[in-house]
């Protein structure tokens, strides 16, 4: 029994608590398990269906105005960054093959509080991303019912606050005599607010298609993971089908001369997409929730991770070419950037395809994130953090079924009412930070030698590397770095600080340590696209771990099993 809030969880304590049946907190020992469906393919498939989606189809455009041609260096930024993390994720999900992604990872190497707050990390990104994309879907799909003719009413297709601004907004134009600054997305959203059932500011407004949507997606998760599995691998085949065509079919409209400058906002313009191209890249760890139904986790959870990385990757270096080669990146301002520049030139039956295309992409990622995120409360649940409901195993389907109906809700609700412009940032600084400790934690772990059938990390000693590229960057970057203490709103600077002061420390340890590289790597990567995040988000996130903290020691602290001892599974 421990008292203390770091308490470590063995990995041998968490494989034999799974293996014992205490995933199941209602029939602990029983055959009430999660069912091992899962190959390399289908990993392989889930991680490519939780990547493209409303990445490839939505924030890609933001970042391509910001970076001009030049974005596409930023996705292969991006993409070694989360290779290093991808690495430590696999590295991790050999040695313990359960559920919980993250969170289980943190409480074997960094003990319990850092576990909770990762946990609690993991449910802000999953939450706010599946809310996100499901207003995303709700928006795509309502565009794809104007093209069959079919017209639903304005108040049902989207949230009370977009309308009310709208509204005011149309008035305070037209009585200024600014018309033409009203724009149609305002216009149909003023229509919301002129035509909703109620009276004065007492209006029926909400986004029925999101809600809709969710709650599909909740159901199919919820019945099991072969179910869950092969509407999955179908949308992958088709929406990568489409994505290659478009690919193909763009670069015959490609005029090289959009390609220059090829950087026309320099560097520093590339780097402010860095938001927007991570969020195109959060899901390939959300399949690391899905270890206990796979049938060689040790082997396949691994290769699943990198080859959907792989894949993806390259897939968004040719969009993000073809895309700025087909219009100046000037154009690509737009919420429908694949859907714009295909209409831009012409091509309006094709730009249809690709509305058809964005519905079934964003629909897999929501079922994707719906499917790790109840993994995640179970997983908590299990160690005695939350209620145990959480962690109860559905006796005929075999998922943690409270946990996916709670989930269902969670995203389901606010879905309907709410507006979520900052959600991009948020969900990417909560998945930078999953990765900072995923790859801080590999570094914690004892060495161990390579097992057959299992995936090893290569140790590769950074003792002179890393010190010499800090040197490095320090003397090329010397300028950006005097330039922190100096100018206006220097907290707005903050994480730049916490940046250099962490670099430092790992080029140290590094040295002495003899750390292994490719997570040292991994985890100044990832802090440093964390510190190039607005500062907004910054305290939107820590505000988010403050209610996580005040929850653990009021409930998670004194409920926890570690805390009891090993009577306390007894109890259970």
């Amino acid at each position: 029994m421990s008292k203390s809030i770091f308490r470590r969880k063995s990995v041998s304590k968490i494989l034999a608590d799974v293996a014992s049946g205490f995933s199941d907190s209602e029939h602990p020992g029983s055959a009430s398990q999660l069912e091992k469906a899962l190959n390399v393919k289908d990993l392989t498939l889930m991680g490519i269906a939780a990547v493209v989606g409303a990445g490839i189809f939505s924030t890609i455009g933001e970042a391509s105005f910001q970076g001009g041609p030049g974005v596409s260096i930023l996705f292969v930024i991006t993409a070694i960054t989360c290779g290093f993390s991808a690495l430590c994720y696999a590295e991790f999900a050999s040695r313990i093959p359960v559920a919980g992604s993250a969170y289980t990872y943190a409480y074997a190497s960094f003990g319990e509080l850092i576990a909770w707050i990762i946990g609690w990390d993991l449910l802000m990104e999953y939450a706010i991303g599946n809310i996100a994309v499901a207003i995303s879907w709700s928006e795509y799909f309502v565009n794809l019912l104007e093209g069959f003719k079919i017209h639903l009413p304005a108040w049902v297709t989207m949230d009370y606050f977009s309308a009310f601004t709208a509204h005011e907004k149309v008035q305070e134009l037209t009585a200024s005599g600014h018309l033409t600054d009203i724009t149609d997305r305002m216009r149909i959203a003023a229509s919301a607010w002129a035509t909703a059932p109620g009276s004065g500011n007492i209006k029926f407004i909400a986004n029925l298609p999101a809600l809709a949507i969710v709650i599909v997606i909740t159901y199919l998760v919820y019945i099991g993971i072969r179910e869950t599995k092969k509407a999955t691998n179908a949308m992958v085949y088709l929406k990568i089908a489409i994505v290659i065509a478009v690919i193909v079919i763009g670069f015959f409209y490609v005029t090289p001369a959009n390609w220059h400058p090829f950087l026309p906002n320099g560097f520093g313009g590339v780097m402010k997409g860095v938001s927007g191209v991570f969020f195109a890249y959060i899901g390939f760890d959300a399949i690391s929730t899905t270890a206990e139904e796979c049938q060689n986790p040790q082997k396949d959870l691994p290769r699943g991770m990198i080859y959907s990385l792989v894949i993806c990757t390259v897939l968004y270096i040719l969009i993000a070419l073809v895309l700025t080669g087909m219009v100046s990146y000037k154009d690509l301002r737009v919420g429908d950037p694949l859907a714009y520049v295909f209409a831009k030139v012409g091509l309006k039956n094709i730009s249809y395809v690709i509305s058809i295309s964005a519905v079934i992409a964003t629909a897999s990622v929501l079922l994707i994130f719906q499917l790790g995120q109840p993994r995640i409360w179970m997983s908590m649940s299990r160690d005695g953090l939350l209620p145990k409901a959480f962690s109860r195993i559905h006796p005929k389907f075999h998922t943690p079924s409270f946990a996916t109906i709670v989930t269902g809700f969670v995203v389901a609700i606010p879905a309907l009412f709410l507006n979520l412009t900052e959600v991009t940032n948020l969900t990417s600084i909560g998945t930078l930070f999953a990765f900072v400790l995923v790859c801080g934690g590999v570094l914690l772990l004892p060495r161990e030698a390579a097992v057959k059938g299992k995936f090893h990390l290569p140790y590769i000693n950074s003792q002179f590397i890393v010190p010499a590229l800090f040197i490095v960057g320090v003397f090329f970057f010397r300028s950006n770095i005097i330039n922190l203490v100096s100018g206006e709103a220097l907290h707005h600077k903050f994480p730049y600080f916490l940046f250099i002061i962490l670099s430092a420390t790992l080029a140290v340890l590094s040295f002495v340590k003899k750390l292994s590289l490719i997570p040292v790597l991994g985890l100044v990567s990832c802090f440093y696209l964390m510190a190039e995040l607005e500062y907004e988000s910054w305290i939107r996130f820590l505000a988010w771990l403050i209610i996580g903290l005040v929850i653990y020691f009021s409930y998670g602290y004194k409920h926890s099993v570690m805390g009891k001892g090993d009577n306390a599974k007894l109890e259970r």
